[in-house]
């Protein structure tokens, strides 16, 4: 399943290495069988996808980031209306800046948690 650059190595890291405090996961996600053979119970994540993204939804992310919120005991996935895959990227014209807006603030809220 193809994912967007950043997931892999970030999904990866947040799983396998010791001391990792969280995860944010933007438009793709992998799933947790990837590299490991769950997600590990002290690490929090969020998955942030749109809710009619053909990448997202239509291969197969919004699947696996389902079963990782369904696993994991800190996890949360948010979907936000449209089919744009990259819209939190203001320099593209996919960019939502509603949507990213909400990104940011549950961005800031995991960062914030204890």
């Amino acid at each position: 399943m193809p994912a967007s650059p950043g997931v892999l190595p970030a999904q990866q890291l947040a799983q396998t290495r010791p001391g990792a405090r969280g995860a944010l996961l933007c438009y793709s996600c992998v799933p947790v069988t990837e590299f490991g053979a769950a997600w590990p119970a002290d690490v929090p994540v969020q998955v942030h996808g749109m809710d009619a993204d053909p990448i997202f939804v239509g291969e197969g992310d919004i699947d696996a980031a389902r079963d990782l919120v369904a696993q994991a005991k800190h996890a949360e996935l948010f979907l936000y209306p449209g089919d744009q895959h990259y819209f939190a990227d203001s320099s593209l014209p996919t960019y939502d800046p509603e949507a990213t807006a909400l990104l940011l603030q549950r961005t800031l809220d995991l960062l914030r948690a204890p």
